[in-house]
């Protein structure tokens, strides 16, 4: 019997290039308050947000792909031609068929690699990393752009102040390649099915209902343990983190998480939610790159970050900053 013949991969995989997008219109809390019943306070005492960007009709997610895809690829120090495989993740997709991956692909100049959308909500660029990272470490790509992209003023009712608040636009990449050391560790992933409907458009409708007090419940008592058991999966304890980056989502739930781990003065906390709201998908990668912009954050500092939401999904790495 004739046998089927594997790839042999790298070692490991790292990441080699951050590079975010952010849109260019900013909204303060003073601005919703002009059009529902809310004001500045109400908002940062409940999920720490003072301002969020909401995308213009000519920043598309392809377009914000792009931006942020671009600036990775230039740090990564690699050519367009030297990509051959592209996640996108998104949970914001207008027009189902076609996915964006093969066009964010092409207008980057990038030739014929696999290409494809993912969706897993808010974890959607944690699970993509996990799939990059195995498609390296297996041979089936050498190097792989994954983008995390979302447009969520499109499928939020800007008068309701359960999401309005909360939800904005963005988008956030990261080129990965492979090396001699593995510079991303095993994934925590999983999914809370029984509670799909917490966040969701349901049929029929074109924006986006949240049960925050269950998300809020769901997120601050369940997912401390798969933050604890991607560091265990990696061989690396809370006092060897550097930098902590979960899904920015609300920022009680950040500082919650934060305590429960026991994370100090020496770990930096990425806080991106207060100027930029929960991107979704995008959230993970935009604070990463405020971080490292910032100097906050530096190239070898050892980061813990996780991605949750719709599914409910939600994936937990640890990485290596480039």
């Amino acid at each position: 019997m004739t046998t089927i013949k594997l790839r042999e991969g790298a070692p490991g995989a790292s990441i080699l290039g951050l590079g975010s997008y952010r849109p260019r219109r900013r909204v303060t809390n003073d601005e919703l308050a002009q059009v529902m019943d809310t004001n500045d306070e109400w908002i940062q005492s409940r999920v720490g947000i003072a301002e969020r960007r909401w995308a213009s009709e000519d920043e598309t997610l392809v377009d914000m792909s792009i931006a942020a895809g671009g600036k990775a690829l230039a740090a990564s120090g690699l050519a367009p031609d030297q990509i051959d495989l592209v996640i996108v993740a998104s949970a914001s997709l207008t027009a189902p068929i076609p996915g964006i991956g093969p066009q964010v692909a092409h207008r980057l100049g990038i030739p014929r690699p696999g290409a494809f959308d993912l969706n897993a909500g808010c974890a959607g660029f944690c699970y993509a990393l996990s799939v990059a990272n195995d498609a390296i470490r297996t041979g089936e790509a050498t190097n792989v752009l994954v983008v995390g992209v979302e447009r969520l003023s499109d499928v939020t009712d800007q008068t309701d102040r359960s999401t309005a608040v909360i939800f904005a636009d963005g988008a956030g990449a990261a080129v990965l390649g492979p090396t001699d050391e593995p510079g991303i560790g095993p994934v925590a992933w999983g999914s809370d099915g029984d509670q799909y409907t917490a966040i969701e458009i349901a049929a029929g409708r074109s924006t986006m209902t949240m049960a925050g007090q269950a998300v809020y419940r769901w997120a601050t008592t369940k997912l401390t343990q798969t933050l604890i058991e991607a560091m265990e999966k990696a061989g690396v304890t809370a006092a060897d983190i550097d930098v902590f980056a979960p899904h920015q989502a609300n920022l009680r739930i950040i500082e919650s998480m934060a305590k429960k781990l026991g994370f100090g003065e020496d770990t930096v906390i990425a806080r991106d939610v207060v100027l930029s709201g929960n991107t979704s998908a995008a959230s993970v990668p935009l604070a990463l790159t405020a971080l490292m912009e910032s100097g906050e954050a530096k190239s070898g500092d050892l980061a813990l970050v996780l991605g949750y939401g719709a599914g409910l999904t939600f994936a937990g790495q640890v990485l290596r900053l480039p």
